[in-house]
């Protein structure tokens, strides 16, 4: 197979993340096609400079313009904030270039559809970042439901709970600035969740929410990178400047699925103690499936067809040979990570290309995703159900 040639645009929390991946991948994929790091892109040369030395990549440019036209790239990268995604891959779309795009997939869905039609009208590949999917215990989940192990699906219920700005002081990073990240805890945690929902159950039919932004104003930020910053203290200290914050802390919404499922999400990072906890638990007919990503290679199972004086959950390690990828790592028992989803993930855009086919997930399911995300905002503001098909 032929090497593909990689720009990535971004290099901070994610940008760590997908060079990581493209590093692990010939080590332990052999067969795949071999990413070649070719350029990294950010606005801050210093910076960008460090991590192209630590990352490991051939060349860094500042300017995203001339990334996406270079004769010597095959595939854009973007993680840069969420502002940034749908001007570059229009671009990159334009120029011919497969497309991976960081989650959500634009500030609002008007955007996503139309990054999704200039790229398939480009017929390029372009794939989403919901690397949650890609966790071994995950894929036994959907293997065991496709199955009908656990029959018809009756509930889902998911949460996405963090902390990292509980303090008041926090600064106002990107992330909290809906001009930038588009929205808050729903967009940027909810998002996830969504997205494991349609994996797992199938599509959304209608949802009902509530939001709150708990702390209206931060410190302005003078540094930031990933989930960390620091800014002048408001402690105490009344000449601090502030920010609006406004996107939301929290949101809350239950959906009725296509297929008759009821669900309930809840996103939130003011949940103290909760680092990052995602964690679903679906019931059926004959069963029920519950996982936790701080747990990440246990998957929770119980069948009612169970001898009664032996029924409960049963945990499953899933680093077997036999689950999704464990084949190439490490012997049974021995557990993988968060930074082996993004490898798992890169895996499957690398070979999609390959083999000439799209992706999974894809800008279809951000721009489904993107849907599910502003029906709940729209009940919101209006209080009532609505339907996804509203948004069409």
């Amino acid at each position: 197979m032929s090497n593909i040639r990689i720009g990535m645009i971004g290099y901070k929390f994610m940008g760590k993340a997908h060079s990581n991946a493209y590093r692990a991948l010939p080590m332990f994929f052999p067969k795949v096609s071999k990413p070649e790091m070719k350029a990294i892109c950010g606005r801050d040369a210093e910076g960008l400079e460090k991590a192209r030395e630590q990352f490991g990549w051939e060349s860094a440019v500042t300017d995203w313009r001339e990334l996406v036209k270079r004769d010597d790239i095959d595939v854009v990268d973007i993680n840069a904030p969420s502002d940034a995604h749908k001007e570059i891959a229009l671009a990159a779309a334009a120029a011919g270039k497969h497309i991976f795009c960081e989650k959500p997939l634009a500030l609002n869905l008007a955007d996503s559809v139309e990054m999704l039609k200039a790229a398939e009208q480009a017929g390029i590949k372009h794939m989403v970042g919901f690397n949650y999917r890609f966790v071994p215990a995950v894929q036994l989940a959907k293997k065991l439901i496709s199955e009908g192990r656990i029959g018809k699906i009756n509930h889902f219920r998911g949460l996405f709970l963090q902390d990292w700005i509980v303090d008041p002081s926090f600064p106002l990073v990107w992330r909290l600035q809906k001009e930038i990240a588009g929205s808050g805890s729903h967009g940027d945690l909810g998002a996830h969740v969504i997205d494991m929902a349609r994996f797992l159950v199938g599509e959304f039919q209608e949802v009902i929410g509530m939001s709150e932004t708990f702390v209206k104003e931060r410190p302005i930020a003078t540094a930031m990178t990933g989930l960390s910053a620091t800014g002048l203290s408001a402690k105490g200290d009344k000449s601090a400047q502030l920010g609006e914050v406004t996107v939301d802390d929290a949101t809350v919404f239950l959906a009725r699925f296509a297929d008759g499922a009821l669900g309930s999400i809840e996103a939130t990072r003011f949940a103290p103690g909760h680092r990052c906890t995602n964690t679903f638990e679906i019931n059926g007919s004959k069963g029920s499936i519950k996982f936790d990503f701080e747990r990440m290679n246990e998957l929770q199972v119980f069948f009612t067809d169970d001898a009664e004086d032996v029924q409960g959950f049963r945990r499953v390690l899933a680093t077997d040979p036999s689950h999704a990828y464990m084949d190439a790592w490490w012997p049974a028992g021995h557990t993988i990570g968060y930074e082996h989803t993004f490898t798992h993930e890169m895996l499957e855009f690398m070979n999609a290309i390959a083999e000439d086919r799209q992706p999974v997930p894809n800008f279809v399911d951000g721009v489904e995703c993107q849907a599910v995300l502003e029906a709940v905002d729209k009940s919101i503001e209006e209080r009532r159900w609505v339907a996804i098909s509203e948004l069409r």
